[in-house]
């Protein structure tokens, strides 16, 4: 994988943002770790978000909710604590199989200021071991949506058990199917002890220690993975499992950490590479040559610029992401084509002129910018899908470039002379 990537400097905005909170990564953990509970405290349109992002139905029993702050908590005029009890009382006493139950902040109650830290600490000692219980924040004042999965992971992290057995430990959560499918492709290159965080179950939490190699599956855990490197935990350095390219090296990465025979993981490796790529080929002769304008969303955006520039032939007008930690982007910034615009934070004014005047064949961006911008005749694609979607490894790269090809299509066939 050659590096071959100069690029100009980064652009750094602030200003107004368009992104989701990190309350929306519930959607995806709480069908991660179906014996875990997400407790939203928060207002009604925390949970309205909730609601709609997740598409439960009315009558469906999730494994996620909202404790209420009404008016009269917000003005300071009644005890917020004991009305979470009070909601956490009643709930463990509907649902006894919770095992993990997490309460998640919100802009609502980081503004009254109330301690989640202190209750989740109070709510344990009267709980007596039934349910564990832990916090983290959720609130979109200061992240982004993805950022939601980096604090419940981080919330787990004093809780690991300690260990020096050598193990690699996947970091990031992983569809079902993907998951398995790189479980089976490691066992088969001779390395057995694979674990993953968020884990199957949230009380089968594997363990951390000196002997643990970490392998990141998601570009957005960087508080997690400072907390298990403090544990003694070493990060493999490796692009992200995006495209054929991106797989390839990131099991690479981890063999070669474990020192596993080079030949007996080409053998596993090289065939999953062609017929990946021949799966890749008609999509690429779909997407070669379009421009393509990455608005800042999920913090995926890097690693999917390099795969949709290299492996599917588009052109990057400008790659925009939230937050650019160097340190965890050091293998994907260099596969970037040289000149490439990156820019970190927003400010959506600003960026949506650039867009207007670059005018490019498809834009990567949140909802709440998609609607307008396709009345103004652009392509889109929604960001947020990037994350609910199984797009993760070889077998999935021919799907993960029919997201984008998906929208150019339906704009041919909109359109008329």
């Amino acid at each position: 994988m050659a590096l071959t990537s100069t690029l100009p400097p980064v652009l750094r905005e602030s200003g107004q943002r368009e992104v989701f909170c990190g309350l929306t990564s519930i959607v995806w953990l709480h069908r991660r770790m179906p014996d875990a509970f997400f407790l939203v405290v928060g207002s009604r349109t925390c949970a309205h978000l909730i609601q709609s992002a997740a598409g439960v139905m009315i009558f469906a029993e999730p494994r996620f909710g909202t404790a209420i702050l009404g008016e009269r908590d917000l003005a300071g005029l009644a005890d917020a604590n004991e009305e979470l009890d009070r909601v956490v009382g009643d709930l463990l006493a509907r649902r006894p199989e919770i095992r993990t139950l997490f309460l998640v902040g919100s802009c609502p109650s980081e503004v009254i200021k109330l301690d989640l830290a202190k209750a989740a600490e109070r709510i344990n000692t009267r709980m007596q071991g039934q349910v564990r219980v832990v916090n983290y924040s959720g609130s979109g004042i200061e992240t982004t949506f993805t950022q939601g999965e980096d604090g419940a992971l981080t919330a787990l992290v004093p809780l690991l058990p300690s260990s020096a057995e050598p193990q690699l430990l996947i970091v990031g959560t992983l569809a079902d199917g993907v998951e398995e499918r790189f479980l089976s492709l490691f066992a088969r290159m001779g390395l057995e002890t694979v674990r993953t965080l968020p884990p199957r179950q949230s009380t089968d939490l594997p363990p951390v220690g000196p002997g643990t190699r970490l392998l990141l599956a998601q570009p957005f855990v960087a508080d997690t993975v400072r907390a298990l490197e403090r544990r003694g935990a070493q990060r493999i350095a490796a692009p992200y499992p995006l495209g054929v390219e991106g797989s390839c090296a990131w099991m690479a990465a981890a063999a070669a950490a474990f020192g596993l025979d080079p030949q007996r993981v080409a053998e596993v490796l090289d065939p999953l590479a062609e017929r990946g790529r021949r799966a890749l080929e008609p999509l690429r002769r779909k997407l070669e040559g379009k421009r393509l304008f990455l608005l800042p969303d999920s913090q995926l955006e890097i690693p999917l610029a390099r795969f949709l520039h290299r492996e599917c032939g588009m052109e990057l007008v400008e790659v925009g992401t939230p937050y650019l930690d160097r340190q965890l982007m050091a293998e994907e910034l260099p596969l970037l084509p040289e000149g490439t615009q990156l820019s970190e934070g927003q400010d959506v004014e600003k960026q949506l002129e650039r867009v207007r005047a670059s005018r490019p064949d498809l834009v990567v961006c949140g909802m709440g910018l998609a609607n307008p911008l396709e009345a103004e005749g652009f392509a889109t694609k929604w960001s947020i899908e990037l994350v609910f979607s199984p797009i993760h490894g070889c077998d999935q790269a021919a799907d993960l470039a029919e997201l984008f090809a998906r929208p150019l299509n339906r704009r041919e066939l909109l359109q008329w002379n």
